[in-house]
């Protein structure tokens, strides 16, 4: 093995830490078990994993989570502690040689078909489809549920967040604190940055994704300084020249005279406040970004930012901006560019105004579209609690179901039709109309020849008789790749850059009338003719005939 595979292994073994066999739940063992007793080690399962509802009342989901399904595929196998920690917790009557059979099960003969990571995806098209013996089968299901579940619905929910932001405003994950935890917090920084964040302010994050990491300081920086001698060094030397400047001095000598043009009074601000700006500038000399809502964004705040932003552009430097962690983010905003505006013309400085400013404070996704409704100047927001707990819906409900056996079809039945599964090995389509935009999902057995361009193709409900409609497609897109065949990855997954780039590429496809937030039109999922048919038959075999007397 060279020393980059060694490498990449070592990369893996870290991301993936405890993605393993025993992160299941324990039925699936004794699945396993029972499955082995009944001689059905040679059995072949197909397995679809699908969700049956779109979240947060949208009509669109973002498939996430496909690298790290490949990686447990990859990685699979019950290791000695494994084994041990089972015969200790499984009843006595287990044979030994169940645990031998477990000790050599790797996944070398699952194949598995997905649709690519960062697609935009729909309710029943299933996202992977396993096809392997059936003990192994079972065995993914939890594993491969977990991994896929909260990543699509992370993603989904970034996804969302950028379209309700616009593309010209950027967005920072800021929530690793208020996460479900060290894994949930690394999912998260993970999946945000694939729905469309430009960064997170978790390091290990960026270390382990090549995420870019942004942060500024806290308030409790600022709240550390009291007074302007708690400066304890003064000096930068210039950018250009090297010359030494005294930027206390420089600082206090610009909020005097910055003062008259803001229309505050130098006594209303805070000097302690100065003091923590101007001991962070001298950290930060190029990447100034302060805090300035710690007392008052308009008498304090903005004064002593302006103050140090001035400093530091008579050392040769020029400050980045400011965040806001409370109050009337829309006024403060609109105050903090048209006080920028003002200072920068009056003393001739035009890239004053562009300064950029940052917003954070328990933002969802209504307070974006709030924001935008009453004009703010906001450049970046930074976004956390509702962000990375996914508030407005936690799960997304990807199910594991399933769907042949030995070659045969089976069909789980139901008074709920919603919770009725569609039976068989298929094949699934995306058919786009004559303006390129997607219309429909179709789902077909994998016997029938795939819809052509210019063919017209029935599309039918897969419950209800009476929808259905005739589709002449310009674009027939094939969904499924085979990602995992062998015992090796097949189709490697791509850069967190390109699955992003996805993302957004993805939903572009979609009518503006599918993706707005409220409201929104229902995409269309659909089943042949021939598949809406053998549903049915198989139906009628299944369902018990009632009496009555």
């Amino acid at each position: 093995m060279s020393s980059v595979e060694l490498a990449n292994n070592r990369r893996m073994a870290r991301q993936n830490g405890i993605v393993q066999p025993l992160l299941t739940d324990l039925y699936q063992i004794t699945m396993a078990y029972a499955y082995w007793k009944s001689d059905k080690i040679n059995d072949v399962a197909v397995f679809d994993l699908f969700f049956r509802n779109n979240p947060f009342q949208g009509e669109f989901t973002i498939f996430a989570g496909l690298e790290e399904c490949l990686k447990f595929l990859e990685n699979f196998h019950y290791s000695d502690s494994d084994i041990e920690y089972l015969m200790a917790t499984l009843p006595e009557n287990i044979e030994p040689e169940f645990y031998a059979y477990l000790r050599d099960l790797t996944c070398k003969d699952i194949k598995l078909s997905a649709i690519e990571e960062g697609s935009v995806v729909f309710p029943r098209v299933p996202l992977l489809r396993v096809e392997g013996p059936l003990i192994i089968a079972q065995l993914l299901e939890t594993t491969l549920l977990t991994l896929v579940n909260f990543a699509s619905l992370m993603a989904t929910n970034a996804a969302r967040y950028r379209m309700v932001a616009g593309k010209n405003v950027s967005l920072l994950e800021f929530g690793l604190r208020r996460a479900q935890g060290p894994d949930g917090g690394l999912s998260a920084s993970k999946y945000a940055y694939i729905g469309g964040f430009d960064g997170t302010s978790n390091v290990l994050a960026g270390k382990m994704f090549n995420i870019p990491v942004k942060g500024t300081h806290a308030h409790s920086f600022v709240t550390s300084f009291s007074t302007l001698s708690d400066v304890s060094s003064v000096v930068l030397r210039h950018a250009d020249t090297d010359k030494q400047c005294n930027l206390l001095d420089l600082a206090t000598e610009w909020r005097k005279r910055v003062s008259p043009i803001m229309d505050v009074s130098t006594e209303e601000a805070s000097d302690g406040e100065l003091a923590a700006l101007i001991s962070y500038a001298l950290a930060f000399p190029s990447g100034f970004l302060a805090l300035v809502d710690t007392y008052d964004v308009k008498r304090s705040g903005l004064l002593n930012f302006c103050a140090v932003a001035l400093a530091l552009n008579d050392c040769g430097y020029r400050a980045v901006g400011i965040r806001i962690d409370s109050g009337d983010l829309a006024y403060l905003s609109v105050l903090a560019r048209d006080t920028f505006a003002k200072v920068g013309e009056a003393l001739k400085l035009p890239w004053f105004s562009t300064l950029t400013i940052v917003a954070s404070n328990d933002i969802n996704e209504d307070t974006i579209l709030s924001l935008n409704e009453q004009g703010h100047k906001i450049d970046c927001f930074g976004i956390g609690t509702h962000l990375v707990t996914c508030q407005r819906q936690p799960a997304l409900g990807c199910v594991y179901k399933l769907v042949e056996i030995n070659g045969q079809p089976r069909i789980k039945l139901s008074q709920d039709v919603g919770k009725v599964t569609i039976p068989g090995h298929k094949e699934a389509y995306r058919l786009f109309g004559a303006d390129g935009h997607a219309l429909i999902d179709l789902l077909q057995r994998s016997s029938e020849p795939p819809p052509a361009v210019g063919q017209k193709v029935l599309c039918r409900h897969p419950f209800q008789e009476s929808k259905r409609a005739y589709v002449i497609p310009s674009k027939v897109e094939h969904l499924y790749k085979v990602c995992w065949k062998d015992g090796r990855i097949c189709y490697p997954p791509k850069p967190l850059s390109e699955v992003r780039q996805r993302v957004q590429s993805s939903l572009r496809t979609l009518r503006q009338d599918i993706k707005r937030n409220l409201n929104p039109t229902p995409y269309k999922v659909a089943v042949s003719d021939d598949l809406y048919n053998f549903i049915h038959d198989l139906w009628l075999q299944n369902a018990p005939i009632g009496e009555l007397s």
